[in-house]
């Protein structure tokens, strides 16, 4: 069987509005609270919840990389699970949808991440994809032994030139760079993908936009209005252009879908408010504005509720209907594709797959 026969990379199917599941291997996902019912990140509940995405059609199962908690009553995202291994793990146990794995520049060598993408890639028949996070929780860099890079984007891109040669190379190389001194490097064997995996960045600061306009084939950025949404893809379209490159833009959002509106209010001001991790809350959005670059700036002084509610993504809280709607928004400014978190992924999920994507199919933005 020839390469090519075996690739199915969903990310670059036809589907005008791609979906994924965002977070489901750590502890809590994206919401920071203490209500009963949130996820706990198990790993036989966490295979479940992939194998529903994947049956529904989904496109990407997409992890958070973490290395320590946020504190708090929950000591949220202390629990998650590495995201290579992880990635391994998930591409054996579905068949169709993209599986990602979300790496932290500075802690993770380069050939090390170029030879372990590639064994998740064969896994999945070519279903493998990368989400490069440069690195920005100064507490993560400390149990490393490292200091953070003043310049990280730069280390990124050096990172990834590596990742990518590795994934090209039918012999060895010597590599002499700023970040990296390599020796004889080969990794076979080359990945399933040509000429290598998906990469998604995710950032949203004009550092941040410049490496992914420059490397990535998606990014993966938020907002705090579908508007400002619209600008930053106008943004990074106009970063790409002069380079030749276009890539696609996916945002994130945290979802409370319920058969009314008012009940899907109610919930989202119980667990994002009433019962939020408060301590876990503090420390997400300090330690975010000040290190991360990864929001709006007034997201910080406007929607802490947010931050409680899906580490400040935006917003889906409504009926199917309501959500369906959003998402079309989403879709018409521009947005290739959209994450999702829930507070209880295999209690909420199948609900999503049941009655939103029905009325996403039929608003023209998913096939059958």
């Amino acid at each position: 069987m020839m390469v090519a026969e075996w690739c199915m990379q969903p990310l670059r199917g036809p589907n005008r509005l791609k979906l994924g599941v965002f977070s489901a291997n750590a502890d809590g996902g994206l919401a920071l609270t203490t209500v009963p019912e949130r996820w706990r990140a198990r790993w036989p509940d966490v295979v479940e919840v992939a194998r529903i995405a994947d049956r529904a059609g989904l496109e990407l199962f997409l992890p958070i990389a973490r290395w320590k908690g946020f504190g708090g009553a929950t000591e949220a995202r202390e629990w998650s699970f590495e995201t290579l291994t992880f990635a391994a793990g998930i591409a054996a146990a579905t068949e169709r949808i993209a599986v990602a794995a979300t790496v932290h520049v500075p802690m993770v060598h380069p050939v090390f991440a170029a030879k372990a993408l590639a064994t998740v890639d064969h896994i999945s028949l070519g279903r493998a994809a990368l989400n490069i996070v440069c690195g920005w929780n100064p507490d993560e860099f400390a149990m490393f032994g490292l200091e953070p890079v003043p310049e990280r984007y730069a280390q990124g891109a050096e990172w990834w030139s590596v990742v990518r040669r590795i994934h090209a190379a039918e012999e060895p190389f010597d590599h002499v760079g700023r970040f990296y001194r390599l020796r004889g490097v080969r990794g076979w064997p080359l990945p399933v993908q040509r000429p290598h995996p998906v990469m998604l960045n995710a950032a949203f600061g004009p550092p941040g936009r410049e490496f992914a306009a420059a490397n990535a084939d998606c990014l993966l950025t938020t907002f705090t209005s579908i508007a400002e949404g619209r600008r930053t893809i106008e943004d990074i379209r106009m970063r790409a252009a002069p380079l030749g490159r276009t890539l696609d833009v996916w945002t994130t959002c945290h979802v409370v879908c319920r058969p009314s509106r008012d009940e899907a209010e109610a919930y989202y001001e119980r667990y994002a408010v009433a019962e939020a991790d408060h301590a876990a809350v503090d420390y997400h959005m300090r330690q975010k504005q000040q290190f991360a670059q990864s929001h709006d700036p007034a997201a910080f002084r406007q929607y802490r509720k947010r931050f409680a509610g899906g580490a400040g993504t935006y917003p889906l809280i409504g009926t199917p209907e309501d959500i369906a709607a959003e998402l079309v928004r989403i879709s018409d400014a521009g947005f290739a594709g959209a994450t999702l978190s829930f507070v209880d992924f295999r209690g909420e999920l199948p609900a999503f797959c049941a009655r939103v994507l029905p009325l996403l199919r039929e608003a023209g933005r998913r096939g059958a």
